[in-house]
């Protein structure tokens, strides 16, 4: 047997014993799990981020367990099992990949996610409008890049990407005005607007937006550590550092 179907075959044969002899397992219904998978989702994106190969594949068993949990759930309630999610998985590659199971020509992969929306759309009889698919939970910055993606393949984008900076500047114009008004709902307001207008110029240049903020956030974090340090090494409390002393501190962790 290939050694991959084995090593699933063995999953799934200690999902059904853990159902029936662990009282922990035998009480989850998908309700209770659901948090748990976005925990297990995040805690893989984590380790991608990390670029750390060794937690991703640990992270891919954690969510694959909830695959195998998920359907067992299915299969005890009569609606599907995992022969059924994988199929209809194989199914729906087939149908959205016509470049390569079928007749279309798609040589670039711009092209391939156009097609990709369009044959999503036709799927979805009972549902209208071409962002009804995007998640309501996802997050705000992943869920504005899907949004933009979606509407681009829809045709509706920029014709050339330069131009998205002066959609940035117009932004940044509306959100001074309120600022200066100091009208808190439309303050908010402007800066969803201009949070917006760069995901999208992230998009177009190809720069995945939630990455490129993670890894400031890790520049960051180090960089605080490093004042923190600084002013342990010098024995006094962190709020008792001049801003200079900080700012100081700070350049000669970025030149580290």
């Amino acid at each position: 047997m290939d050694k991959r179907l084995e090593a699933f075959g063995r999953l799934l044969d200690i999902m059904d014993e853990l159902r029936v002899k662990c009282p922990w397992d035998r009480k989850q219904t998908f309700e209770s799990l659901r948090n748990q998978t976005i925990e297990e989702t995040y805690e893989l994106a984590d380790a991608i981020a990390d670029h750390d190969l060794e937690n991703i594949r640990k992270e891919l068993g954690d969510l694959l367990l909830h695959i195998v949990f998920y359907s067992k759930l299915g299969t005890e309630a009569g609606a599907f099992d995992i022969a059924d999610v994988a199929n209809g998985e194989c199914d729906k590659l087939i149908f959205r990949h016509p470049h390569v199971f079928g007749q279309i020509h798609a040589e670039t992969p711009e092209e391939v996610t156009k097609n990709w929306e369009q044959l999503k759309l036709a799927e979805r009889h009972e549902k209208k409008g071409v962002l009804a698919g995007v998640p309501r939970s996802l997050p705000a910055m992943v869920k504005a890049y899907r949004i933009g993606g979606k509407a681009a393949a829809a045709g509706f984008d920029w014709e050339k990407r330069e131009d998205v900076w002066d959609k940035v500047k117009e932004e940044i114009s509306e959100l001074e005005t309120e600022l200066k008004a100091g009208n808190v709902s439309n303050m908010e307001e402007e800066f969803g607007d201009l949070f917006f207008a760069l995901v999208n110029a992230a998009r177009l240049y190809k720069v995945d937006p939630e990455m490129a903020l993670e890894r400031s956030n890790k520049k960051f974090i180090k960089r605080f550590n490093h004042i923190e340090e600084v002013a342990e090494s010098r024995n006094i409390p962190l709020n008792q550092m001049t801003l200079d002393e900080m700012e100081a501190a700070w350049q000669e962790a970025k030149h580290q």
